[in-house]
């Protein structure tokens, strides 16, 4: 998964197939999963979508059963959001019928998710109808707006039930979805039978592989080849508001090609039957992107393509999906690879899940060239002072970040460099760097950390397995790679409570971390993406500068200069020096602050009430940028395209 609002950027033993299943702490002692066999019958979904754009999507399931006592689970535990995110508050209208009769049903008064029915004897099969309401406005994944008048996205968790007692991966359904007339659609199901003109069914897949399967449709939709990894097909559907936006230029086209390419070079093997990459580009929806096996669902801001800031900054989205197909899903941490949707998941190896995810995500980005060398040293940069403006590393470690998850994915963005928000991300990519580094000095340039990654990821070629592992066989891969007391390096790394952050990777590389007057492109492009005035490294503050949030204080930096004036989150500048709040005139008031030493003047709005706030800075304006150290550019190096 890749929220880049939660960012200020964007050989071993035992690798056989493994029967995923769940402690038995956490298993339900009344429904215990059956050890063996499949599910009896086929589940029939039909969603239909045409009412999309008004939010609603219509459902109806037919599940084989037998009389008795049912419990059915509506998905909680959402893969890839690594939390209990499921959107069970947006199904309404709920009926359960057998043979044309209603059922009484009754929901699980410890778990909202979980529903109980009792069936009559002699009974084979029930419907279950319902309508999901997508959600209208705000919250995060499945939580964010996911329909438009022009397009819909559809995460089949959201319109599922499905019986308890049974792996996912041993229940089969056979979905299928109704359009309105000439839209095209996007998924990684194969199509079956096309029942009429405007209803598609699906060929059978397991509940698991259903969910791991979204689907996007729209009006405007397109579709672009863009590789063959031996006999599979990698394909870029995208679907937007409006026919301007699906304009991808040749140059483009090449750059999301060169990033199957070097994909292929770096992990070696492949876990799919075809890839898709899924892109939404909207300014209606909820911008994320999210992991699946065979796909990728991105979204992004509707001028992605056509707009050379916006495509900067999003160019990393799509590397960091599709590293995942591999990383996440292909091997998973063992806490994350539960056996239904409804079991807990644990994220204390999200700092590999995530965080190494993140490294290979941007150095691919940069192996395909959607980063330049200078781009990708700026990313590096702003990542490094991101990290360096984190009090929150003296009281909260890194591990604590990854146990946390489920918390701070949802935690508000006030006080988040105090609190400390989904660092695994960001400082998970500082931890690996410091990894790669290492293995490139220690072995005299002879391995780096792709010779873990291929080893770790790229085996049991075209097999759709699920491969958990655990800490101890991450050290043991990285130590056949290169010796060394790797338990005791990562240990370090996730527990510190140090404040400053973990730089040595990024000296190691080459270079260190440095501040200049003038913005880089990249860090402009996340600004305009994120419609933010982010001036942490100098003032230690976030500014919203959108129309809605202009000159609202997003964050502010735990002790830093804002914090000692006075300023917290949801405050409001009105004023810079006596004159109305604009970005260019707080700009100009850092700048002159750095010659003239009296402190800069804020009218300030807290809810009703105004103050005057002096703001007593006078650095000038600081952004991030690497200057080149001592000893070879690794970062150059790894950031360099492989053949």
């Amino acid at each position: 998964m890749n929220i880049s609002k939660l960012l200020r950027l964007p050989a071993l033993s035992g690798l056989a197939a493994v029967l995923l299943s769940a402690p038995s702490s956490a298993r339900s002692p009344e429904i215990p999963l059956s050890s063996e066999g499949a599910y009896p019958g086929i589940i029939s979904l039909a969603v239909d979508l045409r009412d999309s754009a008004r939010k609603i999507f219509r459902v109806r399931e037919s599940i084989p059963v037998k009389g008795g006592p049912l419990t059915l689970y509506y998905p909680k535990w959402i893969p890839g959001e690594h939390s209990p995110s499921g959107t069970i508050n947006g199904v309404t209208g709920l009926r359960i019928t057998a043979n044309g009769r209603p059922l009484e049903w009754r929901r699980d008064l410890e778990d909202p998710f979980t529903l109980h029915v009792e069936v009559p004897a002699g009974t084979t099969g029930i419907e279950v109808d319902f309508q999901f309401l997508s959600p209208t406005d705000g919250g995060e994944f499945g939580s964010s707006v996911s329909a438009t008048p022009k397009l819909v996205d559809l995460e089949w968790n959201q319109v599922l039930f499905y019986p308890a007692g049974f792996p996912v991966r041993q229940i089969m359904v056979q979905p299928g979805v109704r359009l309105l007339d000439g839209w095209g659609y996007g998924t990684s199901l194969e199509p079956n039978i096309a029942a009429s003109g405007d209803y598609t069914r699906f060929k059978p897949v397991t509940v698991e592989a259903l969910v791991d399967s979204p689907l996007i449709a729209g009006i405007h939709f397109k579709r672009f080849e863009l590789a063959r990894v031996g006999s599979r097909p990698v394909v870029l559907d995208v679907v937007a508001d409006r026919p301007e936006n699906l304009a991808v230029t040749d140059d483009q086209l090449k750059q999301q090609r060169a990033i199957v390419e070097q994909a292929a070079v770096l992990f070696g093997e492949h876990h799919y039957d075809r890839y898709h990459f899924l892109l939404t580009l909207s300014d209606r929806t909820g911008h994320f992107g999210l992991e699946h096996h065979q796909s990728s669902d991105n979204r992004l801001d509707a001028e992605f393509f056509t707009d050379k800031m916006l495509y900067l900054d999003g160019s990393s989205l799509l590397p960091h999906e599709y590293t995942h197909s591999w990383n996440g899903k292909f091997r998973r941490p063992e806490g994350l690879a539960t056996p239904t949707f409804n079991v807990p998941m644990k994220g204390d190896l999200l700092w590999v899940y995530e965080g190494l995810t993140q490294y290979i995500g941007e150095m691919l980005t940069a192996r395909a060239g959607l980063y330049s060398p200078e781009q990708y040293r700026d990313l590096v940069a702003q990542v490094a002072s991101q990290m360096s403006h984190r009090p929150g590393r003296s009281w909260r470690p890194l591990q604590d970040t990854a146990d946390a998850a489920q918390l701070l994915y949802f935690a508000p963005s006030a006080w988040s460099n105090w609190r400390r928000s989904v660092d695994f991300y960001p400082e998970g990519l500082l931890l690996w760097l410091d990894v790669d580094t290492h293995i490139r000095d220690l072995s005299a340039g002879k391995r780096s950390l792709d010779d873990f990654i291929k080893a770790f990821y790229g085996f049991e070629d075209d097999k759709h397995l699920v491969v958990p592992y655990n800490f101890e066989d991450i050290v043991s891969a990285l130590n056949k790679v290169q010796p060394y007391d790797w338990s005791r390096f990562l240990h370090e790394k996730l527990e510190s409570t140090e404040p400053e952050a973990p730089l040595e990777g990024v000296e190691q590389s080459g270079w260190k971390l440095g501040y200049t007057e003038t913005a880089s492109d990249l860090f402009k492009a996340a600004e305009k993406a994120r419609k933010q005035l982010d001036r942490m490294d100098s003032i230690g503050a976030v500014i919203g500068n959108d129309d809605d949030n202009k000159g609202k204080l997003i964050d502010v930096l735990w002790q830093g200069p804002a914090f000692a004036a006075g300023l917290a989150p949801g405050m409001k500048i009105v004023a810079v020096e006596g004159e109305a709040y604009s970005a260019e005139r707080f700009d100009d008031a850092i700048k002159a602050a750095e010659t003239d030493k009296s402190a800069i003047e804020l009218l300030v709005q807290n809810v009703d009430y105004f103050t005057t706030v002096k703001l007593d800075y006078h650095e000038g304006p600081k952004f991030p940028k690497l200057v080149r150290a001592s000893g070879p550019d690794r970062l150059g190096l790894i950031g360099k395209a492989r053949k």
